[in-house]
């Protein structure tokens, strides 16, 4: 049976066989005895995303207590449920992130809890995922945006939204309305200044998809 620890988008944990593109953590948040969550889902207001392999290095999942790892389809999920790249293991897509972040939000020179306090308020309204008011159109939006309308969340790529699944992403054939935002507006902000997040493979260079009338 996999283990609980896969982020959707809404920033839920849920159980899949499904590999991730990234690994990260919110803290401890889990009992190394069972490998199973604990009540809690964060321990911390640093909400990371981190490489899967560093050096060489690989960990024991939830097998000890110095964090609890998490995984996600790609770094546009981690985005969406709130996460931010680690400065340990991402140090220099963690700098990116940080000076786009600064660009995009108006300010100089910010530490990484400070960026955090920010990500944790935009991120959560109580205990569960805060949706925000689209700030433009949904076709104007930047590449690895992520919004929600219902119970789907879906990917923005080239002004296209993909519906995204725990496997990957697929096309949408029909208008989308009322959607509401999932990435905290402050990372929208940095992907408006420039700062790129990964994609999944499923998401890269899909062709166009057209839904032919129905026959007479």
């Amino acid at each position: 049976m996999p283990l609980q620890n896969r982020v959707t988008p809404q920033g839920d944990i849920i159980a899949t066989p499904h590999r991730g593109m990234f690994t990260g953590n919110r803290g401890i948040i889990h009992d190394p005895a069972t490998k199973t969550l604990l009540t809690r889902r964060w321990s911390s207001n640093a909400w990371l995303t981190c490489v899967c392999e560093l050096r060489g290095r690989r960990r024991k999942v939830m097998g000890g207590r110095s964090w609890t790892e998490l995984f996600f389809l790609d770094e546009a999920t981690a985005f969406a449920a709130g996460h931010r790249p680690c400065f340990y293991c991402r140090r220099d897509d963690g700098n990116r992130f940080r000076a786009a972040w600064e660009q995009g939000n108006g300010v100089a020179e910010i530490l990484a809890p400070e960026m955090d306090a920010v990500l944790h308020h935009e991120r959560l309204e109580g205990r569960k995922k805060r949706l925000h008011a689209l700030p433009m159109p949904l076709q104007q939006l930047p590449d690895g945006a992520m919004i929600q309308v219902g119970a789907e969340s879906y990917l923005i790529a080239q002004g296209r939204a993909l519906l995204w699944s725990p496997g990957g992403y697929g096309e949408v054939r029909n208008a989308l309305t009322d959607a509401m935002l999932l990435t905290p507006p402050s990372t929208l902000r940095a992907f408006l200044a420039g700062y790129r997040p990964v994609p999944h493979e499923s998401a890269r260079e899909r062709p166009a998809v057209t839904t032919k009338p129905p026959s007479s």
